[in-house]
């Protein structure tokens, strides 16, 4: 091997281990630095000599001499450390930064950067002073065995051009193998290999499918030929496909065999511990506590899980995000957790557990909770809707730009974190909820698949296309009658039990031309998360596994898309966003789906019910321009006496009425069979969950709330009733 390429390898072997040791170093330091019995401590000194001695070692056999220098000086820093029996939080800062120091010279020579004018150099009088020696003394040699003399090269070299096995030596004849480093570069394109190859089998099935269908053609026509000489050769034409067809059948299978087990073991090869995917989170954690004069221990449970790279790297940054913002925004001052009776050091917990096909994350702080008033405010100062449950006002952390924080830092106040945890968890095809205690802390759940190149899908067809949706997203599939949708507020829902359900076209949503209206519609419902939306489609199609690829940069922000679904017959489709779906529905009148009803000459006559002479004045005049015979009636008895004696085309009911409100009238209306299909209409400004599922249980049709009335809704409301 010549000096340029033995020079590559020793930079190559020296790049891949500092980067493992920079990890050992920040969890050993973060150990150290709460220890407090001696001899742990001491046991954690030595362990950190350890790695910095081979970092050191490493280091000199590549030349990498400011890097070997700083190895020294932290050396003799943590050996005053130890015979001190305690270590100073200034030491501590130093060493983190020195650390992080390391981390960033390896980015560098990666990159063929000199380490001239790198924080690496910059500390270097930091560790000469904190040591007490001069500056620029040369580092004392040690005991040990000198190296192999490496090439003379400066700390900038040309980077290697791909990560090799780790240079461990052989194994003696009969011996185990050595473990093998393998980037993961290397491994996903393996990976992809694997999908093409995963690819090529589905594509095999189609392919003995259209076979069959060959030979049953095939054998239709022999039975028309019965008694001709065509017979015998359209017989040995069949028995000649069927053999291929057997053959065929044996090939899939063993091909279906090798690219299944060939996509197991590469598989196992990417995966990691989720303890080893939150590398650098408590390093986090404790930087922003130290900033804002805080403390914090972060705990890991579920650590020995393990789950796939791309999984665990897709996670890292929604979770370093819900990290700094657990301590940022949860955790109080020691002073004041002392005075509400908490111990001074805050908790963060983050626990990792499997639920079927998917990984349930959650992010746990034992903090003040989420300020639920300061979050209505800013809802209300930018003109949003102010959700009235707390279960509602606490996703609005979720909303760009919205934050709590009284002034802006490094950390908070700029509205940004957790808009972008939303992104990416939806990203990954999952969702994220939030839930909190006032003075007890708060809880992000981080809902994913376990897998992200494998999918489960429901193809249905919308607006001419067809379009894939993960079967894990679908609740059920229900066919829908015009009278099972009900108006809330002016938008369509469908009554599900005692609970209300957003609905939408998937056509509209996606802007995609609408089917033809049908009598009954196909529908599905979606789940993400706690959320539910019903989906209305032209047709369900099939269901079968299919392979996910991502789209790319340029696309990867496509509204309501989150990826491709590769098909068994080669065909791509594209893969929705459940939870963007589930956010849009609910938006739109429903007018369309259904056939127009037949019109009628005669004028409708409605029946009127409000207490408030000024409202009820109002609806009588919205009603009677759009040409509706109107009946006003001052309470609900009134109405109830009036609609038996002359009848209705429908009822428009205030609920809130003396004698009978609106929901005993519905409830009255409802239990006479002649009235089972009136429409009714409830007009009330009572505008909480509960009102509208009562509203609705009672029989109503649909549910107006008065403060975001509008004579449109009404009129619209009672034209697709009616």
């Amino acid at each position: 091997m010549d000096r340029d390429r033995l020079a590559q390898a020793l930079l190559a072997t020296f790049l891949e281990e500092l980067e493992g040791h920079v990890v050992s170093l920040n969890r050993e330091l973060l150990a150290l630095e709460r220890e407090t019995v001696p001899a742990r401590m001491a046991e954690l000194v030595a362990s950190l000599l350890r790695t910095l001695h081979s970092v050191k070692g490493a280091a000199r056999a590549a030349s990498a001499t400011r890097v070997e220098t700083a190895c020294h000086r932290m050396e003799e820093l943590l050996e005053q450390v130890r015979d001190a029996g305690a270590g100073t939080p200034d030491v501590y800062e130093l060493c983190f930064n020195t650390v992080d120091a390391l981390d960033d010279a390896g980015r560098r020579l990666a990159a063929r950067e000199d380490l001239a004018g790198s924080p690496l150099e910059s500390l270097l009088p930091q560790l000469e002073r904190a040591v007490g020696r001069r500056a620029g003394a040369p580092a004392p040699t040690r005991a040990e065995p000198p190296p192999p003399p490496p090439p003379m090269l400066t700390d900038a070299v040309p980077a290697p051009a791909s990560v090799e096995p780790h240079p461990s030596g052989g194994a003696s004849a009969g011996a185990e193998a050595l473990p093998v480093r393998v980037s993961a570069q290397k491994l996903d394109a393996l990976l992809a290999r694997s999908g093409e190859l995963r690819v090529a089998t589905l594509r095999l099935e189609g392919r003995a499918d259209a076979l069959e269908s060959v030979r049953e053609a095939l054998a239709q026509a022999r039975e028309a030929v019965l008694g001709t000489p065509g017979e015998q050769a359209l017989l040995r034409a069949e028995t000649e496909l069927a053999r291929v067809a057997l053959e065929l059948a044996a090939d899939r299978r063993t091909l279906g065999g090798v690219a299944t087990g060939l996509d197991d073991e590469v598989r196992r090869a990417r995966t990691l511990s989720f303890e080893e995917g939150c590398e650098g989170l408590e390093r986090a954690a404790r930087d922003v506590a130290r900033s804002l004069g805080r403390q914090v221990r972060l705990e890991i449970h579920g650590g020995a899980l393990e789950l796939d790279r791309s999984l665990l790297q897709g996670l890292r940054e929604p979770l370093l995000h819900l990290v700094r913002n657990a301590v940022a925004h949860g955790l109080e001052s020691p002073e004041e957790r002392q005075r509400l009776d908490k111990p001074a050091e805050g908790r963060l917990l983050l626990t990792a557990r499997l639920k079927g096909s998917r990984v349930e994350v959650t992010v746990d702080d034992d903090g003040r909770g989420l300020d639920l008033g300061a979050l209505r405010e800013q809802a209300r100062a930018r003109g949003l809707r102010v959700p009235d449950s707390d279960e509602e006002a606490a996703r609005l952390v979720f909303l760009a730009g919205l934050s709590t924080a009284t002034k802006v830092t490094q950390v908070a106040g700029r509205g940004v974190g957790l808009d972008v945890v939303r992104m990416h968890v939806e990203g990954l095809r999952g969702s994220v909820e939030v839930t909190t205690r006032p003075g007890q802390g708060t809880r992000f759940i981080l809902d994913v698949p376990l897998t992200l190149s494998t999918l489960r899908v429901l193809l249905v067809s919308a607006g001419g296309q067809t379009l894939a949706l993960a079967s894990e997203s679908v609740a059920r599939l229900v066919r829908l009658a015009p009278d099972e949708v009900r108006d809330v507020e002016g938008r369509p829902a469908w009554a599900s039990g005692d609970a209300l359900v957003p609905l939408a076209s998937l056509a509209e949503v996606l802007g995609l031309p609408p089917g033809p209206p049908r009598a009954r519609r196909g529908a599905v419902v979606l789940a993400a998360g706690s959320a539910r939306a019903v989906v209305v489609v032209d047709e369900v199609l099939a269901e079968q596994e299919a392979l996910v690829r991502s789209l790319g940069h340029r696309v990867r922000r496509a509204r309501h898309v989150s990826a491709a679904a590769v098909l068994p017959d080669g065909r791509l489709s594209l893969l929705l966003n459940p939870m963007s779906l589930v956010r849009a529905a609910g938006g739109r009148p429903a007018a369309s789906l259904f056939p127009a009803p037949a019109a009628q000459r005669t004028r409708r006559r409605v029946v009127l019910a409000d207490d408030s002479p000024t409202t009820r004045a109002l609806e009588q005049s919205i009603l009677e321009s759009a040409g509706y015979e109107v009946v006003a009636c001052v309470d609900g008895a009134d109405a109830w006496e009036r609609l038996q004696s002359g009848g209705a085309d429908a009822l428009v009911l205030d609920v809130e009425m003396p004698r009978m409100d609106g929901f005993a009238l519905t409830e009255a209306v409802r239990a006479l069979p002649r009235f089972s299909r009136l429409p009714v209409v409830l007009v009330t400004a009572r505008g909480k969950p509960e009102d509208k599922a009562r509203g609705l249980q009672a029989g109503a049709s649909a549910y107006l709330v008065k403060s975001a009335f509008d004579p449109t809704s009404l009129l619209e409301t009672l034209r697709r009733l009616l």
